[in-house]
Parts: C-alpha cells; structure tokens; sequence
C-alpha cells in the first residue's frame, strides 16, 4: 500500500516557529515620512505589557486591564519626559488581525516621535517585525489561509477598480473555499480508493467509479476556467499596454493628450517630433491602460529619428492592444492602400487586438464622414479582432467610443459576474499542474489502471490545490511570499 498521507499537511519549521512567534514585534503600519497621523503596530504575547512600560493613560488605566476593541488616550513616556500624546487601541487574540494580542500606537506624524517610540518599544522587549510578518502571524495562527495573505499584498498595491475588486473578492475566501470545497470532493474519493488498496486481494469497489468520473469531469472544467481566467487576471493586475503607432504627423502625440486630458506629449506640425516613447496610464472602466505614444513609421536619414522608430517596433511586440492612427482624409484618398497596410499589420501580429482610428474627423464635412465611416468598416470586416473608430482628438471627439472599443477587447465577463480571477502567477502555475495530474487521472480511468496507479496521480493533484491555499506549503515559500510584503503589514 502507498503510505503518503492525503489528508492536508501543513508544513511551517524554522523562520515560522513557535519560538519566534512567542516574540513581541513591532513596525510602523503607515507610509515612513512626515504626515498627520501615524501608527505603530505590536503584536505578540507581551505586548500589552511593553505597551505598559511606555504609555501612561490620562486616566491612570492599565492596558493589560482594559476590553480589547477599545481606544484610550495617554502619553508616551520615557525617563520621565512626554515623547508624545498618543491614542492606544487594544485588539485582544485570538479577535485580532494577527490573532495574537495586539496594540496599535497613533501618533503624531513626526518621523523623529515615529522613530523614537519604535526604539523604546524595541528596548523593552520587542524585536522589529519582518516584512510581511504581521499578515504571516494570521495565516499561522489560522485567521486567513494563503490565498487571503497573498491578496492581502494585492489590495495594497491595487490601483484600479477591477484590481480591488478581485483582490477583495480573494480576501474575502472566495477564491480558496471553491479550492478548498474541490480538494475536499477529491479527498473523499481519494480516501475510498485508499480504502480499497487494503481490500486488494478481495476485488471490492468503495468508490463510486461513474460518480467518480463524473467529479473528475467537473473538477477539469472548473480547473480549465480557473487556468483561462489568468489571461484576464493578469491584465487586471498589471495593466493593458497599448501601443498608439502611425505616420508622423498623423496625431498620436494629441491622441495621447486626449485620452489623459493632459498636454503629456509635445505636438508640433514638424514631422518626427517624437522620437522616443512617450508613456502614461489611465483607468478606462476600472481596468488600467498604459499607453504608449510611439515614434512615426516612416524612411528616414536622421540617425535619432531611426532609432525611436526601432523603439517603435519594439513596443509593438510588447503592447497587447495596437492603436492604429491614420488620417481620416486618407480614408478616402486610398482606401485601398489602408486595407493592405491592416492585413501586413494584422500578418505580423496576427493575436493583438487592432483599434483602427481615423483621426482628424474635423476636417471633413457630414457627407465625407459617412463615407470615410463606411470606407472604415469594410477594411476591417473580415480582419479577426479589429475595431474602426471615427474620432478628432484635437477636438476631443470620438474618445468615449475609443475607449469602448479598447474595453470590448478585454473579456470582463467573469468580473462583471463576480466569478473566481486567478491574478497570482502562484496559483496559476499550481492549477496547472494540478489540471494535469486530473486529466492523467481520468485517462487512467479510461485505460481501467489500477488503482494503486491512480492514487499516485490523484495525491499529486490534492498536493498542488492544498499548495494554493496553504493547506500544504513549506519554509522557502512562505518566506519568499511574505518577504514581497511591506514591513508592518
């Protein structure tokens, strides 16, 4: 019988034991520099009597003595002499982040006081908490799992609408309980297969094999959307790049400006003032854009103008949306021209979305505008993941319908319906290969292998969803998690 446990197995040793944890640490929790407020942070089985030694409370309290969730005001005081007035709240544990005794110190914002409460704190016992430590001691004391403490770090570095919604979504556990309620299904029938390498000799079944295949089944799908949300995840999390590329002349340097509302890119009548990339990023339906404003394509002798065009070529193969900026009056002066300049463009990047705009719209009247408009739609009819956009950007007309455009090449179905986003490359190299082993699982069920053989792929498959959530892990990832987080968090 295959001895290795499937039930979960949680491994924390070394920088993550109880020795360490018995000691109290402290950090400032807020931004380091000059502000009105801010916030020291202790947590550990003694903080609540170092914070005795420093604070004296305006109402003669004992910290030690009081509720927790409470607030008290007082005085920092150190060899007889008021460092600060200060207000101290209590969070006892386990009912605190950390899960152990916790007291939070609001100070003014002075970098020395900052500094100098931390060094009384550090002298009466505390050591300086590690980066990420706080957020570690809740995942060991079990206030999150993994997964949580992860998106912990993402709702702080989170600065687009779609990026804290998915990063609250995942603190929220909703994330690992759909891991968690999978791996279980899994384990049930794992354990029955288990069950019945005891029984070998006796030809029994305790495992429902067709409700197995069926779990099997559902299992890959659910691990498949997971896999494919990543796409989608990652551009939440890190953003879209939008290369904005053309002629000289043609207006991207005023696109830029347009869509930032800001004079960010210089714009001259001269041909080939840009010469080098010119970036700026903007939230567009709570999703982040950068875009790129590129050197002009165009022959040239100027050395410096050449080499920003070679830049130019560069961003394209980096960008994951190409603005095509062309103006509107060539529409119509060689329609012909435009239609094979988009199929050399679409040929060389045959998956990047392709957002042609015919910029200038100002300058033609009502009549030549329909007409550039339909001219516009028959050049991208049948060119896959092409969208046409009539706009002026001097005149700031048409950015609205730019900017939906952009949104309808990113797929924002599962956003829109609160469904689990993987945006952690962790997660997604564990559902992975935990996708593999399942589909190995249910291609041996095909093949009627034993089930010695398919416990060996099923146990690979319960490691790697127990790696996501922390129900399985060990001392080197824990550390290079949470030493990605900031010092008081």
């Amino acid at each position: 019988m295959l001895q290795p446990p499937l039930s979960p197995t949680v491994v924390r040793i070394s920088y993550f034991c109880p020795v360490i944890q018995q000691e109290t640490i402290v950090a400032l929790a807020t931004p380091p520099g000059t502000g009105a407020i801010a916030v020291i942070r202790l947590s550990g089985k003694e903080a609540f009597d170092i914070a005795d030694k420093l604070f004296v409370s305006i109402h003669n309290k004992q910290l030690k003595a009081q509720k927790t969730h409470t607030a008290h005001l007082g005085h920092i005081v150190a060899d007889g002499q008021t460092v600060d007035e200060v207000l101290a709240i209590l969070y006892k544990g386990p009912t605190s982040y950390t899960g152990e005794d916790v007291v939070e110190f609001s100070c003014h914002g002075s970098p020395y006081i900052q500094q100098r409460i931390i060094n009384l704190a550090l002298a009466s016992g505390c050591r300086a908490a590690k980066p990420g430590e706080f957020t570690l001691r809740a995942f060991i004391n079990g206030k999150m799992d993994l997964s949580q403490a992860e998106a912990v770090a993402d709702l702080i570095a989170s600065d687009s609408e779609a990026a804290h919604q998915v990063a609250m979504q995942q603190m929220r556990g909703g994330f690992s309980e759909e891991i968690k309620s999978l791996r279980q299904e899994l384990l049930n029938f794992a354990s029955l297969i288990e069950l019945e390498l005891d029984f070998s000799e006796e030809d029994v079944e305790f495992a429902d094999r067709s409700a197995f295949e069926a779990l099997l089944e559902r299992l890959q799908a659910v691990l498949k959307r997971l896999v494919d949300s990543f796409a989608i995840g990652n551009v939440i999390k890190h953003g879209i790049p939008v290369a904005i590329v053309g002629a000289p002349n043609v207006g991207k340097s005023t696109l830029l400006n347009a869509l930032l509302n800001e004079e960010r890119a210089i714009v001259s009548d001269i041909a080939g003032t840009t010469r080098d990339t010119v970036e700026d990023e903007i939230s567009v339906g709570g999703l982040n854009f950068r875009f790129i404003d590129t050197a002009g394509i165009r022959n040239t002798e100027d050395t410096v103008e050449r080499i920003g065009i070679e830049k130019t070529f560069e961003k394209i193969n980096q960008a994951q949306v190409i603005i095509y900026l062309l103006e509107a009056n060539e529409v119509l002066a060689q329609p012909q021209e435009l239609i094979q300049q988009l199929r050399s463009l679409k040929e060389k990047h045959p998956q990047k979305p392709v957002l042609v705009v015919a910029n200038k719209l100002d300058l033609l009247n009502s009549s030549q505008q329909s007409k550039a408009q339909e001219l516009l739609e028959q050049a991208v009819v049948d060119l896959p993941q092409t969208q046409q956009v009539l706009m002026s950007a001097k005149a700031k007309e048409g950015v609205e319908a730019l900017q939906e455009g952009l949104l309808e090449f990113v797929n924002t179905g599962a956003l829109k319906n609160d469904q689990s986003i993987v945006t952690n490359s962790r997660h997604y190299d564990a559902l992975l290969k935990a996708l593999e082993e399942i589909t190995k699982v249910r291609e041996g069920m095909e093949a009627q292998l034993s089930g010695d053989l398919l416990a060996i792929d099923i146990r690979q498959a319960l490691y790697h969803l127990g790696e996501i959530t922390g129900e399985i892990t060990n001392d080197e990832l824990l550390g290079n998690i949470f030493a990605n987080f900031c010092i008081g968090k």
